[in-house]
């Protein structure tokens, strides 16, 4: 029997220790979407080389102001993280996970699903998440842990996928 691969260690980020990683894969997450907008909505979208909004640049270059009162989770070592996702807490008592990247050359190692399930178990396993709907192998891993559609909370955004988890 071969034995198991090493489980991917998530950890709350360190904020000003970990702001380096966190801008680089806020950055590298919030590049591909913008790409991907681009290709998928054409001339809806913004364009390929477009630069990012005052706010994203806020998330990158300070994610500590930007994500006040979110917890963001680091897959990875410090200085070598793989992958992100932040959560925020909503009044509902639902926590909306935002931002859950992988770094496209970790990716198929278990460093998603590890941060998924660490962020549904801080969640209570009540949490919420929104993605386009052409990310349809991320929109499988949800599936597979018991995210099912909702009605929109964005409906100005038509093709964004809403999913819902509850214990």
């Amino acid at each position: 029997m071969t034995p198991a691969p090493p489980a991917v260690p998530v950890r709350t980020a360190r904020l000003p220790d970990d702001a380096h990683d966190v801008g680089r894969l806020l950055e590298d997450y919030l590049r591909r979407t913008e790409r991907e907008k681009h290709e998928h909505l054409g001339p809806e979208g913004p364009g390929a080389d477009a630069p990012l909004h005052p706010r994203h640049l806020l998330e990158v270059h300070a994610p500590a102001e930007a994500f006040e009162g979110a917890r963001i989770l680091l897959a990875g070592p410090a200085g070598g993280a793989m992958g992100i996702v932040v959560l925020t807490p909503r009044p509902d008592g639902l926590t909306e996970l935002k931002r859950f990247w992988v770094d496209p050359a970790h990716r198929r190692a278990g460093v998603g699903g590890a941060l998924l399930d660490t962020a549904i178990g801080l969640g209570g396993g009540h949490v919420r998440l929104s993605v386009w709907e052409w990310r349809t192998d991320a929109i499988r891993s949800y599936a597979r842990r018991g995210f099912v559609p909702v009605e929109s909370w964005e409906p100005d955004r038509p093709r964004l996928a809403c999913l819902e988890r509850r214990p």
